[in-house]
């Protein structure tokens, strides 16, 4: 038997329970379908890593998604769905600056699949799942685009600008907005062929690159590299310390210089001409880690201030002050509102064969009377506190709320990487904490007067010493006010940066010794 409201309200969709035999019954409004799953958002996040598209919904969706070319286009089938004005506000959520999505069609494909066709500005590889809920957020499908030809960091730091996609965002015009699928197959656009040429050009110059750094580990074995004293209190960033040649009295012959070397001894002499010291230096390189982003916002303030935004302006902020000084170079790991899983900003920094790499938040806890900055470093026994552990278990659980295709991980790579933290890397880790606390306690008030140290993820490169930098508690309302300044977020990349140049300065980087 159902029971049957007589007069329900058009807006009014619920689920009700008969307390008889348990029978479901549905209370639905004009227009609506008795089967379909109801979403709650929709959510595009385009990067040039890649593109993210989250339908969020009450219950769990399956789909299936096929691709199409000729041009490019991702189709998506979506069971248990109805189109929807929800539906329907995804196609004015893509933006024209969108790398990799030139447009969105959506239409009922059957009565009980909703059919999604992405039209894509370049060739990409589709990565589709599903997620449980978390957090703040219900059942959520999540459409990654990531290029067809993989973006190489290297490329883009040696050029000194953000990592670019493979092809250019609009280069390919968008595709027509038909209802239905067109039939002609256009031919290749120029982005359409050039995610090839670009990783042709991305070995080209990696080929170039191992070279040159086989060039200087030949130039510290032949030459050797002189190392400062340990309590040296320099700020610069090159290789080696180098006292410019004082002029000589008007009375006395300049000395003459010596013969030129062979190549390799050359790349690292003694005492060099001042005019050759900049060009024959490596860069120096700092990887910058905006902690979350994207699906995952980090902590929340009073006022409603998300710590993703927060700590990618300190680290847009900080790559500035340290791209300007010269033989040093900064990459972030994210470089706009987009989620990365947490291996992956280490695998970046690896990449690039960072010297450093520090990862920037903002923190939270229960008490909003906490406040002050901390530094961590990573433990191998476990943490200093019990604040510390409660710390990582957090910042760990990232990946869980960002949104993470488990199914592409390989466990015996990811196992390696959380397994191969190094003494010798937590030694120098520790050293760069130090460095960056002291100068941080002048800009605000310090949490902790030491680097505390616990199981971060992110921290666990084995061969990048590493540190975790909770600028303040953004629960606290005061700090949260002074994190929102871009004034005091400048006064904490000035900080950070001189905690960075005090630990150069102290340990200067050795010539690479391995090739790229």
């Amino acid at each position: 038997m159902r029971e049957h409201d007589p007069t329900p309200s058009p807006s009014r969709r619920a689920l009700l329970k008969q307390a008889a035999g348990g029978t479901l019954i549905f209370l639905l409004g004009p227009n609506e379908l008795a089967w379909g799953a109801e979403l709650v958002a929709v959510r595009v996040w385009p990067a040039q890593d890649y593109t993210r598209v989250t339908l969020e919904s009450d219950t769990a969706l399956n789909a299936t998604f096929f691709s199409v070319d000729r041009p490019n286009r991702l189709v998506i089938d979506i069971e248990g769905l109805a189109l929807s004005s929800q539906l329907k506000e995804l196609v004015r959520k893509i933006r024209s600056d969108d790398p990799y999505i030139a447009g969105v069609r959506v239409g009922q494909y059957k009565p009980s699949v909703a059919r999604l066709v992405i039209d894509l500005k370049q060739a990409i590889k589709p990565q589709v799942f599903g997620l449980a809920p978390v957090a703040a957020y219900q059942h959520r499908l999540v459409f990654d685009l990531h290029p067809g030809a993989p973006i190489d960091p290297r490329v883009a730091l040696n050029a000194g600008t953000p990592e670019a996609p493979a092809s250019s965002p609009t280069a390919a015009p968008s595709a027509p907005a038909s209802p239905t699928l067109p039939g002609v197959q256009a031919p290749a656009s120029a982005a359409q062929q050039s995610p090839a040429a670009v990783a042709g050009m991305a070995a080209q110059r990696s080929s170039e690159q191992a070279a040159d750094a086989m060039n200087d580990a030949l130039g510290e074995f032949i030459g050797g590299l002189r190392r400062p004293p340990a309590d040296a209190d320099r700020s610069d960033t090159r290789v080696a310390t180098r006292t410019p040649p004082r002029p000589a009295d008007k009375d006395t012959k300049p000395a003459a210089r010596p013969e030129p070397r062979p190549t390799a001894e050359r790349l690292e002499p003694i005492e060099p001409p001042p005019a050759a010291t900049d060009a024959t230096q490596r860069l120096v390189i700092v990887a910058l880690d905006a902690g979350h982003g994207g699906e995952d916002p980090g902590a929340v303030g009073p006022s409603g201030l998300y710590e993703k935004d927060v700590v990618l302006a300190v680290a847009r902020k900080l790559r500035t002050r340290i791209n300007a000084l010269p033989g040093m170079r900064a990459m972030l790991t994210r470089e706009s509102d987009y989620f990365v899983p947490l291996h992956e900003r280490v695998n970046k920094a690896r990449r690039v064969q960072a010297d450093l790499f520090v990862s920037i938040h903002a923190d939270a806890f229960m008490n909003p009377e906490a406040r002050g900055a901390s530094v961590f470093a990573l433990s191998e026994t476990g943490a200093t506190s019990a604040a510390a552990r409660w710390m990582a278990k957090k910042e760990n659980a990232a990946d869980i709320v960002g949104g993470v295709n488990i199914k592409t991980k390989d466990a015996t790579i990811m196992r390696a990487l959380l397994d191969m933290s190094t003494t010798a890397q937590i030694k120098d880790s520790l050293k760069l904490g130090q460095a960056v606390l002291g100068h941080l306690g002048k800009v605000g008030r310090l949490h902790k007067p030491r680097v505390e140290q616990a199981g971060f993820a992110v921290l666990k490169a084995p061969d990048i010493p590493s540190i975790l930098v909770e600028t303040g508690f953004i629960s606290n309302p005061e700090e949260e006010s002074k994190l929102k300044d871009e004034s005091y977020q400048a006064q904490l990349a000035d900080a950070l940066l001189a905690g960075i140049q005090r630990y150069f300065a102290r340990n200067p980087p050795l010539a690479r010794n391995r090739a790229l």
